[in-house]
């Protein structure tokens, strides 16, 4: 079996590394890599393939920077011509990033059966481009794997033929496991960086809704002056950083609690994360990772695709509200001082989704499973009730 795996921002490396590694091994499958270029930083790119001992890709589109609907565009163009030049008997794509979407529709196009790794996520925002990225790309695949309950009862909720779904748990937690004693051993981040451990908060943002917006940015950052604690560690997103010089917001970054930082390999935020006292995020993944390392997540969204991490009380969202993040900040510290100890039940898997990906891939190629039908029988569908 030929399979193409695309790719183009630093989750989905982490995603797809632990597929990607039991897939090298099989002599049942062979893969072809295609990087759209869609995150082109070294750090947020090159370091990861090295640090998660994956191969770099067989290609790179180095197609960056732009509008969605131009990054989009230039991608279907150049991604069609890479996947005509071969004979692919299905494509992966995962997640929710403008590489997904267009994997998936030129996959389609085609006739090339899609694989849609984290299907049925909904935060029913629809003003997220991860939203609609991430409902066309589900409704155009052939296989949707799921990582939770939820996500498969939102799947069958919007009439997607049960068959069709496969609920594994989550790769994210598979790359957490592989390669967290890893980051203890090889990683001396704290050490220059001069934090102790449980003594300082880890801060990432950058998602659109926030960086975009000049009223957020500041509400979240000037919370960091109220906040209780000595040092905050800020690893900045270079499209973060681009927006707060647009602003001409630099000022709000020369607080002497912010340590920033440019973006960081996998293993130094892995071991970051892991010895924060809490991490304050705006990131989808970085919410289950924080509840796989039993770190307290104060989310800066007014919503989250990751449910999970709310119900297990892993996870707090507060939007960018300044008085409601130092408040649930600060009462988190206290109970921290006073011996709370966070420990969840995690609802993301046993870190062997990997294996049974690789396996349920290639059983349904050879079953006939993953060909793409002509004819579909509507479920579930009762004419006289319309």
């Amino acid at each position: 079996m030929l399979i193409a795996i695309v790719s183009g921002a630093r989750p989905q490396f982490i995603k797809l590394a632990p597929i990607i590694q039991e897939m090298l091994v099989n002599e049942s499958i062979d893969i072809y890599h295609i990087h759209t270029g869609q995150h082109y930083d070294k750090n947020m790119s090159e370091v990861f393939f090295d640090e998660l001992s994956i191969p770099p890709p067989d290609i790179n589109l180095n197609i960056n920077n732009g509008t969605h609907a131009e990054l989009v565009g230039r991608m279907l163009t150049k991604l069609e011509k890479e996947l005509l030049r071969k004979k692919f008997d299905a494509i992966l794509v995962a997640g929710d990033t403008d590489s997904t979407l267009a994997g998936g529709l030129v996959a389609s196009k085609i006739n090339i059966p899609v694989i849609h790794l984290e299907s049925g996520l909904r935060s029913y925002d629809y003003t997220m481009p991860e939203e609609i990225n991430r409902r066309v790309t589900d409704h155009i695949s052939r296989l949707l794997i799921t990582t939770t309950k939820i996500a498969t009862k939102n799947l069958l909720n919007e009439g997607i033929n049960r068959n069709w779904i496969f609920q594994t748990g989550d790769t994210m937690i598979d790359a957490i496991m592989r390669n967290v004693d890893k980051s203890e051993e090889k990683s001396d981040v704290l050490k220059k960086l001069e934090v102790k451990e449980k003594e300082y908060i880890l801060l990432t943002l950058h998602r659109k809704e926030n960086v975009d917006n000049k009223q957020r940015i500041v509400s979240i950052l000037e919370s960091i002056e109220e906040i209780e604690i000595e040092k905050v560690v800020y690893p900045i997103h270079p499209r973060t950083l681009k927006k707060i010089a647009q602003f001409h917001l630099e000022s709000l970054l020369d607080n002497p609690k912010l340590i920033v930082t440019k973006p960081l390999g996998y293993l130094d935020f892995i071991k970051l994360e892991k010895n924060s006292s809490i991490i304050l995020t705006d990131s989808g993944g970085i919410q289950k990772e924080a509840l796989a390392l039993n770190v307290p997540c104060v989310t800066l969204r007014d919503n989250t695709e990751w449910c999970e991490t709310l119900d297990v009380g892993a996870n707090v969202l507060v939007g960018s509200n300044k008085q409601k993040i130092v408040n649930t900040v600060n009462n988190l510290l206290n109970r921290m001082k006073e011996g709370f100890f966070t420990e969840w039940e995690n609802p993301y898997g046993d870190g062997k989704s990997s294996v049974r990906i690789t396996n349920e891939i290639i059983k349904r190629f050879q079953n006939g499973q993953l060909n793409i039908p002509t004819n579909i029988m509507v479920q579930n569908l009762v004419i006289d009730d319309l």
